[in-house]
């Protein structure tokens, strides 16, 4: 009952639209007022407790280096070569649009960064070149689901704290899993585009421009090289390495391609503080509302409900994917992955699925609620680059979309895909 009364009142509170940190912590206060007061003056603590990681310091410095790149010329030049890249298949600024999304993706570690920089230069383009606009949103927005799968990734700082799984190795699980969402997504845009004869006309080769490009674009996409190599190899910290891309940005930018001014820095360090510290009272209110699960037993009454269920393993999977799916749909990935990984692992271990195998499920079906109606927050980003309704691009994206669901269903069925990787490489 008192359990009850926890998730209710956090309910309530999103469904009156409450922001859902506030919803997990006003719920969790109400819940110790009732039933364990003696306990409200370890809430400060449980706070602090969450936000003093060492993990969670690399969230703010993974979110300056996306800055970073958008004043700094980076991701234009991402989109050069991305070009070149696609030129088999007409340079076509669809397929552009997915294979930018892999590469600024495995940079930022954010979706939502991805769909603003790369939606706000490539959705334009796209439409001045006889591309539909709600086809080009919905391209970038189901592209940019790659951005929090393919390492680096914030929400896999995320489920690392709620995990307890090495940083390093999850990197390695998500890379496999975010390259093959974008190769499907490349085939479904080119099929889309062939059909409708989208693609623009084939533009002769320049030698010269092709030279200077791949020097530029080499230049960009060291940076997630550097990243995941020095994590997965233990030179650095997931902390440290962010630290080093950071750095890296801002030389490229200010040194090599000129673009980066000081006088950008406040404006750049503003936007950082704001997304950082939004995700970072998420981080501390979730670790009360876990803690408060913790001690109720939620997660081990879970993990004996599903595990004493007369049913097949299989089908137990399929469950956890149609929660997980419904979950990233209402609630934004940092809380759902906080407030969903410490209940569900223990089902999943139970079950003798790896925490890796879990976390690049969890990530990608997360990924999937970014562009998904009410909440999906790169449809809101889209939405505010090309104007258009968020139901015109859902639609658009369905067809990408299902790339990811796919994708999601082979990491469930098929451990090696997630895990064969991190087994290579740090076993």
């Amino acid at each position: 009952m008192n359990i009850l009364i926890l998730i209710g009142f956090f309910l309530v509170l999103v469904v009156l639209g409450v922001p859902i940190a506030y919803s997990i912590g006003a719920s969790s206060i109400v819940y110790l007022s009732m039933h364990a007061p003696q306990f409200c003056c370890m809430l400060p603590q449980r706070i602090w407790s969450g936000t003093n990681s060492f993990i969670i310091m690399a969230m703010p410095l993974f979110v300056l280096a996306g800055e970073l790149m958008n004043t700094g010329g980076i991701t234009k030049r991402i989109i050069n070569f991305s070009m070149y890249l696609v030129r088999p298949f007409k340079g076509g600024l669809g397929e552009v649009n997915v294979v930018a999304s892999m590469i600024f993706g495995g940079i930022s570690g954010s979706s939502v960064a991805d769909t603003s920089a790369l939606g706000s230069v490539l959705i334009p383009q796209m439409t001045e070149k006889g591309y539909p606009k709600a086809f080009s949103a919905g391209v970038t927005v189901a592209s940019s689901t790659m951005g929090m799968i393919i390492p680096p990734s914030i929400p896999m700082l995320m489920y690392a704290m709620a995990s307890g799984e090495s940083v390093g190795s999850l990197f390695l699980a998500g890379l496999i899993p975010g390259i093959m969402i974008g190769v499907s997504q490349i085939a479904i845009v080119y099929l889309i585009s062939k059909k409708n004869n989208y693609h623009p006309t084939f533009e002769k080769f320049d030698r010269k421009h092709f030279a200077y490009t791949m020097k530029d674009g080499t230049l960009a996409i060291l940076m997630p090289i550097i990243i995941v190599v020095s994590v997965s190899t233990g030179i650095a910290t997931a902390t440290e390495s962010a630290g080093i891309a950071a750095l890296y940005a801002i030389i490229i930018g200010a040194l090599v391609y000129k673009e980066f001014k000081l006088k950008k820095l406040y404006p750049i360090l503003k936007r950082t503080f704001l997304t950082s510290s939004s995700i970072m009272i998420i981080v501390g209110f979730s670790m009360i509302f876990s803690w408060i699960l913790a001690v109720e037993q939620v997660p081990q009454i879970v993990a004996d409900f599903f595990l004493n269920m007369n049913i097949g393993k299989n089908w137990i999977l399929l469950i956890l994917i149609i929660i997980i799916l419904f979950i990233g749909t209402f609630i934004d990935v940092a809380p759902a992955l906080l407030l969903v990984v410490p209940i569900l692992l223990p089902v999943m271990k139970g079950l003798g699925i790896d925490g890796l195998q879990f976390g690049a499920m969890m990530i990608t079906g997360c990924a999937i609620g970014l562009v998904t109606p009410p909440i999906g927050m790169c449809l809101n980003a889209a939405t505010k680059v090309c104007k258009l309704q968020i139901t015109d691009i859902f639609k658009a994206s369905l067809p990408f979309i299902a790339c990811n669901f796919i994708v999601l269903l082979l990491v469930t069925y098929v451990p090696a895909i997630s895990l064969w990787l991190p087994n290579l490489l740090l076993k």
